[in-house]
């Protein structure tokens, strides 16, 4: 029997990161598709695990030939999904989960009609600047920029098909596992 494909979109500091990693804690069957990236590994990462670290040439080859479910540039870098991982995943019986922006589930939707579509969202903006702060990663300029990303992010969260408030993680993972566990 062939996996489902489940695809979690949300803006940063939402908490579809920490909600994604739960659900592979209590779901065997779940994998989670490793995206491909052009930029250079950040310290402690491996390939393989976090990214598949592609250069330019080796992105822009495998895009041209169809490669990607999903693919985008952010921030100068490429990023992407490989059909071929997630299709292998899929055939084995594994459900596969990508964790990607609204714009990759888009294209996800595209390719594939029958994935189940999830948009995380923070209670309230000033909730989500609170946590982009307690975070403690970034500069008040990149989480001003951030917030207006969000704005824009959750204006699609209608284009998923469930939508998932992530008020108490402990509510909002019931959610998931719940939208994970239907036929």
């Amino acid at each position: 029997m062939a996996g489902r494909l489940f695809v979690v979109s949300g803006p940063s500091g939402s908490g579809k990161s920490s909600l994604c990693n739960a659900l592979l804690a209590s779901a065997p069957r779940l994998r989670l598709s490793i995206s491909c990236t052009t930029r250079p590994p950040r310290p402690g990462e491996v390939d393989g695990r976090e990214y598949h670290f592609l250069d330019i040439q080796a992105f822009e080859q495998l895009k041209r030939e169809g490669g990607f479910l999903e693919s985008a540039e952010v921030h100068g870098h490429h990023y992407g999904t490989r059909a071929a991982d997630v299709e292998a995943m899929l055939a084995q019986g594994f459900d596969v989960l990508l964790e990607i922006d609204w714009q990759g589930a888009e294209q996800v939707a595209a390719r594939q009609p029958g994935c189940c579509r999830i948009f995380i969202l923070p209670p309230s903006l000033v909730v989500l600047r609170q946590r982009l702060e307690a975070r403690g990663q970034d500069d008040q300029g990149v989480i001003e920029r951030r917030v207006l990303a969000a704005e824009e992010e959750m204006a699609h969260a209608g284009e998923a098909r469930f939508q998932i408030v992530n008020d108490r993680f402990e509510h909002a993972l019931d959610e998931l596992l719940g939208i994970y566990s239907l036929p």
